[in-house]
């Protein structure tokens, strides 16, 4: 099944609710980065959570990028999204190997450790919005929680969820984003805030066999659930030779001639998907015109 996010309101508007399955998103991020279990669950979880996010904006080129920060093994991770589903990501280190967690389950939170989150909003602007938090656990739908709350004072419950399978492939993926109008009644934020509470688990509900549509009904169908708007998601990098190609040509003169000067073939990989692209000498000399 192809991957996708279900956007709906529930309480008459008062609601706004997002929701994805995303195994396929993340499982191509897996084979393109060769990430370890909880590499692929940090991941995964930041691409799920960014894919949403980047639905929420408006304009057709409007970018949402998130960064983590942090002082734990995994060191950081980057993730990029745009307004019509697309997401690319990668990690800094992405075989990092830690024991489970105390609740038998991969210890996202002790990956990343402290650090800092960083959400990126360029919107034709002049200058991009930028948010800031702390990370409260590391464990990435808690961290998207909490910047909600602060930075854009949305009080929001974010789920996010990555099963790896024993051989290592992702066997779920996906996860939702509820949010609440500032017109909320008190009634409905207590009513909903209980049954946050009571529900599964991302991965159990995806383990289930839901969807998201089935997953936003299991949250909010007794609030009136209304889907409003199914978007295609998936991985998806720009990367090209020529873009590639224009990142050398940036490099001084001096460098370039050093590059030249070994006669090799030299071969630079694409950050966000990991695909090579080489470059002769004599593309390097075209270059250096």
């Amino acid at each position: 099944m192809k991957d996708y996010i279900v956007r709906a309101t529930a309480a008459d508007s008062q609601i706004r609710a997002f929701a994805i399955t995303s195994k396929e998103m993340v499982e191509e991020a897996r084979r393109d980065h060769h990430t370890s279990p909880v590499i692929t669950a940090a991941l995964g979880r930041l691409l799920s959570g960014a894919a949403m996010m980047g639905t929420m904006m408006k304009g057709e080129k409007d970018l949402l990028t998130i960064q983590v920060q942090c002082s734990g093994p995994a060191q950081g991770l980057t993730v990029t999204a745009d307004s019509a589903g697309h997401v690319k990501g990668f990690p800094r280190v992405p075989d990092v190997e830690l024991p489970l967690n105390e609740k038998g389950k991969l210890d996202v939170g002790g990956a990343l450790g402290l650090g800092v989150m960083s959400i990126i909003k360029d919107m034709g602007l002049k200058e991009p919005y930028v948010g800031q938090i702390a990370l409260q656990t590391g464990e990435i739908a808690e961290d998207l929680t909490y910047y909600f709350a602060t930075s854009e004072q949305v009080p929001s419950a974010v789920g996010l969820g990555v099963l790896v399978d024993k051989d290592g492939s992702v066997k779920q993926a996906g996860g939702f984003i509820i949010q609440l109008m500032p017109f909320t009644q008190e009634e409905i934020i207590d009513r909903l805030e209980k049954k946050i509470t009571e529900i599964a688990s991302v991965t159990e509900m995806l383990e289930d066999g839901n969807t998201p549509e089935q997953i936003l009904e299991i949250i909010l169908g007794e609030f009136g659930l209304e889907i409003t708007d199914t978007i295609e998601t998936g991985f998806c990098c720009d990367c090209s030779k020529e873009r590639v190609s224009r990142a050398i040509a940036t490099l001084s003169k001096k460098d370039l001639d050093d590059i030249i000067n070994d006669g090799e073939t030299i071969e630079v990989k694409c950050q966000f998907c990991n695909k090579a692209y080489h470059f002769d000498v004599d593309e390097l000399k075209e270059m250096r015109k």
